[in-house]
């Protein structure tokens, strides 16, 4: 049929689209790079030609001041200020800040069934890209019976199309780090929302072939059972079972209560339902082979080889014994050129806010293929050290963490087995261009929030020791916000350690305990950081918690954008 043919050329051109997208937003976020480190450089040149200029161009200056006081305003009277305002302290709006700041906004969970929404931003996103599948479903397609089998054809086109991206995404190895500067667990939930996409995609496929047999073959006298035993239609319903497990056991519901299942069968049934796609149809043959491609690349050859790291930890309960301290000294390797191009293992170092998946096998037997993402809550090494520390601090509830708080009771030394370190470098890229930098942390989320609050104080000791004249320095403001269950949860990080930052400068807040009362309001005390420090400045906000504080303080952010702050946010996920 020429609408089967059609069908054929169109998806051709699904993945020219996807990856043309893609090299565009790459291409953006490179020349904002690009543009940033030149006018780092010229503000270099700028304070160096200040500070060999300042003491000929002393005494021009002091007349020009002289005469520019004197000189009265053309149009002055009682009501004009007797100092100018500073035109970067009025907020600036315009469509673009109300569109950023709708952007920004992330709406309430949806009544009764509690789904949590991502911020509008990120729907916007899905939503284009699931409009592109839906292009692509029914462009061209009339609805008729006789085109019922052309619409089952093109739902499978879709669906075998999309499975080199579907693990890509998922993929803790990728490209689109370096292309977009998102790591995995920010395109998480385009892997979700794709990974529903595609199981309607194969539903509707079934279903159309099914409603083709009833309307055209049955009456020709072939039964369903005979329809249904064809090598080609049994191939493709058992691939279909086994993509359709895999979404069930994906659910959240499913994962808080059976993690293990979740894994098993993401790594068993992905493989069976490869291995019988890749018989159903010739034509689905070259992308069953690049997703396969992929799964190996990034599990076997990084994961298990290269990023792949084994360590002897110190483990201990904290004082509270609701958290878990795992700690080990990590030898540093120089990086080479490998390490460069093909990644690296966290025996190269890693930075603020990274994270790595631990393995700890002599937990049960359950735990030998398990791997938990845990963040790494010390900071990040200097540049020359030869010996890293090591921490992860780990929030004790369920499943894995209760089972290793009841082996660290017993044991204090473990062998582990480390991946990564994996993350992003765009939440130090908007820290590092704030004059403000603002770090909210929920419970545990002092452990994604702590390093990242040490990574801005060493920028501005090493600002101060760059040589820089200090009339040209700039002042990075630093304020730390932690919201506890409990006061103890201070012994997660230790007082002697929040004075000491104190004691640098920032303005560490510690709301009281949501134990003792309702939660504080986070409007009211980000609110008071930024009236204070933030006039006029460049404000960038890092939330890490349970979702209804990253939430708080991203709507809280989205209204200062709405006002006219220059506000940007970050949402670094961990839980209480």
């Amino acid at each position: 049929m020429e609408e089967v043919r059609y069908s054929r050329r169109l998806i051709l051109t699904y993945q020219l689209v996807v990856w043309g997208v893609v090299l565009l937003l790459a291409a953006v976020r490179w020349t904002r790079t690009i543009l940033r480190e030149r006018r780092r450089a010229s503000l270099n040149i700028l304070e160096t030609d200040d500070d060999t200029e300042e003491s000929s161009s002393s005494r021009s200056s002091t007349l020009h001041d002289a005469l520019s006081v004197s000189a009265p305003a053309k149009d002055a009277d009682e009501r004009t200020p007797l100092l100018p305002r500073d035109p970067k302290s009025q907020p600036r709006k315009s469509i673009l800040v109300y569109i950023k700041a709708i952007l920004i906004y992330q709406p309430p969970p949806i009544p009764f069934i509690n789904k949590t929404l991502p911020s509008n931003g990120t729907s916007l996103v899905l939503l284009a890209f699931i409009g592109l599948n839906a292009f692509y479903t029914f462009f061209r397609i009339s609805f008729t019976i006789p085109e019922l089998f052309v619409l089952a054809d093109r739902c499978g086109l879709v669906f075998v199309a999309n499975l080199p991206l579907l693990y890509l995404i998922s993929a803790k190895n990728q490209p689109l780090r370096l292309l977009t500067g998102h790591s995995y667990e920010f395109l998480n939930i385009f892997h979700r929302r794709l990974g529903e996409l595609l199981g309607l995609q194969v539903a509707i496929h079934a279903v159309g072939m099914i409603v083709v047999w009833y309307t055209v073959l049955g009456p020709y006298g072939l039964t369903l059972g005979q329809f249904l035993s064809r090598r080609e239609v049994s191939l493709g319903l058992t691939a279909l079972a086994a993509y359709q497990f895999i979404y069930l056991t994906s659910l959240g519901s499913f994962r808080e209560k059976a993690y293990e299942v979740f894994l098993a069968s993401h790594v068993v049934l992905q493989a069976v339902g490869l291995f019988f796609l890749y018989i159903h149809t010739p034509g689905s043959r070259v992308y069953v082979g690049i997703a396969l491609a992929i799964f190996v690349i990034d599990r076997l050859v990084y994961r298990i080889w290269v990023k792949s790291t084994t360590a002897e930890v110190i483990a201990s309960v904290m004082e509270d014994g609701q958290a878990v301290k795992l700690s080990a000294e990590i030898p540093l390797a120089p990086v080479t050129r490998f390490s460069r191009v093909f990644g690296k293992s966290l025996t190269y170092g890693w930075k603020a806010a990274d994270h790595a998946l631990i393995c700890i096998p002599s937990l049960a037997r359950k735990y030998i293929f398990q791997s938990h993402p845990l963040v790494i809550s010390s900071a990040a090494p200097s540049p020359g050290a030869n010996v890293a520390q090591l921490d992860f601090l780990i929030r004790v509830k369920e499943g894995f963490s209760l089972d290793l708080l009841n082996k660290v009771r017993k044991q204090d030394r473990l062998r582990v087995q480390l991946d990564g370190p994996y993350g992003s470098s765009l939440t130090r890229t908007m820290l590092n261009d704030s004059d403000l930098a603002i770090l909210v942390a929920g419970g545990s989320g002092i452990a994604v929030a702590w390093p990242l609050l040490q990574y801005v104080v060493d920028l501005n000791r090493s600002d101060e020791a760059s040589g820089v004249p200090s009339f040209a320095l700039r002042t990075r403001k630093i304020a730390l916000v932690w919201v506890m269950r409990k006061s103890a949860h201070v012994s997660w990080v230790g007082q002697a350690a929040l004075d000491e930052v104190e004691g640098s400068g920032v303005d560490v807040v510690l709301p009281v305990a949501t134990d003792d009362q309702a939660e504080p309001d986070l409007e009211a005390v980000v609110g008071d950081l930024v009236k204070r420090y933030g006039r006029g400045k460049k404000i960038g906000i890092v939330a890490s918690g349970p979702e209804t504080l990253t939430r708080n303080v991203r709507n809280v952010c989205a209204a200062m954008v709405w006002q006219g702050r220059d506000v940007n946010v970050r949402i670094e996920k961990s839980g209480w």
